[in-house]
């Protein structure tokens, strides 16, 4: 049985600001809830949930919901390499000090 999972905090606040900003671009393109829910492929009671913020939905359904609202392009570019910065700087720390050129032997 797998453990119960209860997210911090900080992702339950992401979440949920995640979820507002679906309802507001629904709202802002004029769009019901049964209309987003057809074009994701789910139900509206799930789509509910997003708006909500649940934090138990999958996060294949948020992008199918970021989908059908045009929206799906900011998910791919959330962990881009390009803008890590921990990440960068990590990488930056291992690169080596110094670098020799192989002898050639002639």
């Amino acid at each position: 049985m797998p453990t119960p999972h209860y997210p911090s905090a900080a992702v339950r606040k992401a979440l949920a600001k995640l979820g507002g900003d679906i309802r507001d671009a629904r709202r802002r393109r004029r769009l019901t809830m049964a209309v987003v829910a057809e074009r994701a492929f789910t139900s509206r009671s799930t789509l509910q949930r997003v708006e909500a913020g649940d934090p138990a939905v999958s996060i294949g359904i948020y992008a199918a919901v970021l989908q059908a609202l045009g929206l799906l392009v900011g998910l791919g570019e959330l962990a881009d390499p390009s803008v890590d910065q921990v990440g960068q700087a990590l990488a930056n720390e291992s690169l080596p000090q110094r670098v020799r050129m192989k002898s050639t032997k002639t």
